[in-house]
């Protein structure tokens, strides 16, 4: 008998609470719907991203290659010069140089040692599961596979220009997820991101990984945009429309 109580008990608070939780969940929480007219200006490829290696960096590494006198090398002839200091040395011996001087705080020796071997034989700038660090390996990559002339793998990234107005008149800031969410209904269904990332890309689920997956994002005049990624990420070929109205779900907090 004291069973059968405890089960009723049980159902009538359960009911109870989901009749609560009805009538406050949207006190707190709404779903943001944002529209969006896309036109795609250019989708094009990229094997190096401009400004991405400064001079300072250029004379900073042939320092690491042991090229004496770097200091006093003209600009012009930096990177011309380091690409002779790399190739002195042997490949992975190389790119582990780079590794170090670009990414020994978020890498220890022994991953670098790995990926100064992985290097050699893959694109680990779109393998390497922490995403965070694809836009630097990337252009450590491009750095290698330039000074030797090939014996690395030649990656590449993709820079799309368009323009993006909002049909509802959103002032919300356009982030990189806002952004990419509303690119999905113009992406073919093989990419990448829509098959991995699906329920955030037609969701109001956060995109968190939006921030790494696009790694530029800048704004030119007007409504007009450029943004630059992976061309694991974002291959110019999927991008199959080049005007559509696209679509951005986001969940926020009443006070936002």
């Amino acid at each position: 008998m004291s069973e059968n109580l405890s089960v009723v008990c049980i159902l009538q608070f359960g009911k109870a609470f989901d009749k609560i939780w009805k009538k406050i969940k949207p006190t707190f929480i709404k779903k943001n719907t944002m529209k969006f007219n896309v036109k795609i200006d250019s989708a094009s490829t990229l094997d190096e991203i401009e400004n991405y290696w400064k001079n300072e960096d250029y004379t900073n590494l042939l320092g690491l290659f042991d090229f004496p006198d770097a200091n006093t090398i003209n600009a012009e002839n930096l990177k011309e010069m380091l690409f002779m200091a790399i190739t002195d040395f042997e490949p992975n011996e190389a790119a582990k140089v780079i590794l170090t001087y670009k990414l020994s705080e978020n890498l220890n020796e022994g991953q670098i040692d790995q990926i100064s071997n992985d290097m050699l034989l893959d694109k680990v700038c779109e393998e390497y599961p922490e995403i965070n660090l694809h836009f630097d390996l990337f252009n450590i990559n491009q750095l290698l596979f330039k000074a030797y002339n090939g014996t690395f793998p030649n990656a590449k990234a993709t820079r799309v220009k368009f323009s993006i107005i909002s049909v509802d008149q959103n002032s919300k800031e356009l982030s990189k997820e806002i952004i990419l969410k509303s690119f999905s209904r113009g992406l073919s269904e093989s990419n990448i991101i829509k098959r991995l990332f699906s329920e955030q890309m037609s969701t109001d689920l956060r995109f968190e990984e939006a921030e790494d997956i696009v790694w530029k994002l800048d704004k030119e005049e007007n409504n007009n945009f450029s943004l630059i990624t992976s061309e694991y990420w974002l291959n110019k070929d999927e991008i199959i429309a080049s005007e559509f109205e696209g679509e951005c779900l986001l969940a926020e907090s009443k006070d936002e």
